[in-house]
């Protein structure tokens, strides 16, 4: 995170120490850890939010293709029946137009 080697965290002691003597120090030093643990929890938080908002979207666009994809083979069946119907004998086709009214007289 911060590119800080050991003497320059040395010094930054050195200096914490002659500032603010060695009696308030490592009650600072306690409250900066206090907030930087907060501060690293409350960002991971933020991380985690983010991260599921986005698996989210990611879920919602697949659903999306998938109820296309459902939608075009639907209609590409629906245009391959009409197509075919035609063709078939009559008998066949009063067959089915009964069996189609019985199945919507159920409903």
């Amino acid at each position: 995170m911060f590119d800080i080697g050991f003497t320059e965290l040395a010094l930054l002691m050195l200096i914490g120490l002659l500032v603010l003597g060695p009696e308030r120090l490592p009650r600072v030093a306690r409250t900066l850890g206090l907030y930087l643990r907060k501060a690293r929890n409350a960002w991971g938080n933020v991380k985690q939010s983010v991260e599921a908002e986005l698996d989210a979207e990611e879920l919602r666009k697949a659903l999306s293709q998938a109820q296309d994809a459902v939608k075009s083979t639907g209609e590409d069946l629906k245009k391959t029946l009409n197509a075919e119907i035609p063709a078939l004998p009559e008998d066949a086709i009063a067959k089915l137009a009964v069996d189609k009214k019985t199945v919507t007289d159920d409903d």
